[in-house]
């Protein structure tokens, strides 16, 4: 019997290019407005990476962590001293960070988790940096686990183990939904967890493994369970 649901975020719930796409935008707005002299983009800061990521490897996947370390490189280069830049550099990330957290859900997804969340205990496993709290969710969702924090992404198994301490339910009790048949139904299943996979036409897979149910659209989510329930 299924106990929790935990759910990948990014093109799962929302389709994350066009919020990263407008994010971006309003960053770089906001440091031009206040470095016209030196002006410099995100796209522009990423050529950076090689260079910060060579000198702290730990950042390489906790990606607010990195962004606001490309951003305070990127202005100590223009001249900034290293105080401000990192001031400048915390203060982009919030504006980033606020148009992240705004995303326009697909539709069907928040009616899915509100007729879920009586039966299931819910909670988030994401390998990007969403807050559960500033999208709303966190009436629903009783548990975030992020990449940002563990340090080690989908696929591999930490994000699961964590999900399973934190509700201690057994792995055969929680079912993850996600769109990616490798890092999402792949590495769940490995750990032995049911799995509904979100068709996605980015990644339409094949993976290793055959999902337990399939979904066409987040809508039919509250199906596939009773269905996950009844099998």
């Amino acid at each position: 019997m299924i106990k929790v649901v935990a759910f990948d975020l990014d093109d799962t719930l929302w389709a994350v290019k066009p919020v990263l796409l407008r994010a971006e935008r309003a960053l770089d707005a906001w440091l031009a407005e206040r470095l016209p002299a030196a002006p410099c983009s995100m796209a522009s800061l990423r050529d950076l990476a090689p260079e910060v990521l060579q000198a702290q490897p730990e950042l390489r996947h906790r990606l607010t962590s990195l962004r606001t370390r490309l951003i305070e490189v990127g202005l100590a280069k223009r001249g900034l001293p290293a105080q401000q830049a990192a001031r400048l550099a915390g203060e982009a990330m919030a504006v980033f960070l606020a148009e992240r957290n705004r995303v326009d859900f697909f539709e069907g997804a928040l009616e899915a988790i509100a007729e879920i969340a009586p039966r299931y205990r819910l909670g988030a496993l994401s390998n990007g940096n969403a807050d559960i709290k500033r999208l709303g969710l966190g009436g629903h969702f009783s548990f975030s686990f992020s990449a940002e924090e563990m340090a080690n992404p989908k696929p591999a198994p930490d994000l699961f183990h964590a999900a399973l301490e934190a509700t201690g339910v057994q792995p055969e009790e929680m079912a993850y939904v996600g769109d990616d048949p490798i890092k999402d139904v792949d590495a769940a299943k490995q750990v032995g967890l049911r799995t509904v996979w979100l068709r996605n036409r980015l990644r339409p897979g094949p993976g290793q493994s055959v999902p337990d149910q399939t979904l066409d659209a987040i809508g039919q989510l509250p199906a596939a369970l009773l269905a996950l329930d009844g099998s």
